[in-house]
């Protein structure tokens, strides 16, 4: 196969696979049957553009061959009493009737896949599965669970939403947000998972990322005029292009104030910048108060801006920390408020504000983190020692514990 036809191959996995599913799936309303369907068209393009040539619209010719694929099944299943109704469909060409505001097959899907009734679990495997493309097996490496588990997982989520009729309930103008809502969260849970990856032996999962970021993409460009949902584009391009600084060639995490930002993805930040401008140029004329996602990447747009880590305006972060605090007053984004508080007002002051999480965060290792830095940096070594082995004790990807387990030696070779 020659390179041409590879790379063209691999790009129209990558451009077409959620639309010729979407596609498939609006039609025959049988997710199995447009997954099934969608992969023997690829299969078919392995063989075929090799011999054939890559035809002018790979698209089109992978949807047509999809569809006849299914058809074929149908035809072979229609004598089954069960399968008339999908036997009609064999000579029923007429396009599916608008019931919604979401009309596109693609964003049907997405929301399809992120419905409220499956478990978070559910709605990562089936984005990832149907949306992204990815196999059972990549995605139960990217979560490290075997993949008959995963298998399970998918299946399960998929006859659950036959059994419901999830496929023909298209949001309403009314619910829209409301789910939009859900399908960000499980956008933004695929990227922090391959951002900095929860466990394994890699530190970071640049595919996950890479994966999260392109579904974000295809979400903006079927709601091209939400902010939340620019907001979260703008917050995953401002994060992952520090990804190259984000471990050292030892395999250490390099926390942000020590990263080399000459490393950073300039290109990246330049896109995350200008979508974050354009959202408060609208804010600005009056298209309502920034939301959760669009503040985090203002937080983020301040990192990166600075020259240096000496030069961030810890003031604007906590003022941009405060407004997400009366949204989002949950005990994580408090924490992060303390963490700037400490720049401005100091360790003791923020130490205050942690201790007042312990409760709710006692299982999250990042509150060990930052209470083992705080004590640090008030000469509390005894007990910046206990945080820190707190913290490596709920920690287990790698570049992280091997971050840990050298700030705790120089605590111990500081003050024993």
């Amino acid at each position: 196969m020659s390179r041409d036809v590879s790379a063209a191959l691999t790009r129209a996995h990558h451009d077409e696979w959620a639309r010729v599913v979407a596609g498939l799936a609006r039609r025959f309303g049988d997710l199995d049957l447009a997954e099934d369907a969608a992969a023997e068209a690829f299969a078919v393009a392995v063989e075929r553009w090799p011999v054939d040539g890559v035809p002018p619209n790979p698209g089109g010719w992978l949807t047509t061959t999809a569809t006849r694929r299914a058809l074929d099944r149908l035809r072979r299943e229609a004598k089954r009493t069960t399968k008339h109704e999908a036997a009609h469909m064999l000579v029923d060409d007429t396009p599916a009737e608008p019931t919604g505001p979401v009309v596109d097959d693609r964003l049907r899907l997405v929301f399809t896949c992120c419905h409220p009734a499956l478990s978070t679990e559910a709605r990562v495997a089936l984005t990832l599965r149907l949306l992204g493309g990815l196999t059972v097996p990549e995605i139960a490496h990217a979560f490290l669970v075997p993949t008959t588990t995963m298998a399970q997982r998918i299946t399960r989520a998929k006859a659950k939403i036959k059994a419901a009729h999830i496929p023909y309930r298209v949001p309403s103008q009314a619910d829209v947000a409301e789910r939009r809502d859900g399908v960000l969260a499980v956008l933004f849970l695929i990227f922090n998972e391959g951002y900095l990856a929860s466990d394994g032996e890699h530190a970071v999962r640049a595919d996950l990322a890479a994966e999260a970021i392109r579904l974000a993409r295809l979400v903006r460009e079927l709601l091209p005029d939400d902010g939340e949902v620019a907001g979260l584009l703008s917050l995953m391009l401002l994060t992952d292009a520090r990804r190259s600084a984000r471990v050292s060639r030892d395999g250490e995490l390099v926390t942000l104030a020590d990263q080399d930002r000459s490393a950073w993805d300039a290109a990246m930040v330049e896109e995350g910048i200008a979508l974050l401008s354009e959202r408060l140029a609208a804010v600005a004329a009056g298209d309502g108060p920034p939301g959760r996602y669009q503040l985090l990447a203002a937080v983020n747009a301040v990192h990166v801006s600075a020259p240096s880590a000496a030069d961030t305006d810890w003031g604007q972060v906590v003022a941009l920390y405060d407004r997400l605090v009366r949204i989002d007053p949950s005990p994580v984004v408090r924490l992060n408020r303390a963490v700037a508080l400490a720049e401005v007002d100091g360790p003791q002051v923020a130490l205050a504000e942690v201790d007042r999480l312990a409760d709710a965060l006692a299982g999250y290792h990042a509150l060990h983190v930052t209470r083992a830095e705080l004590l640090r940096r008030l000469g509390r070594g005894p007990e910046a020692r206990e945080a820190y082995d707190r913290a490596l004790a709920l920690t287990a990807n790698p570049a992280e514990r091997a971050h840990l387990e050298r700030r705790r030696g120089q605590v111990v070779s500081a003050h024993d």
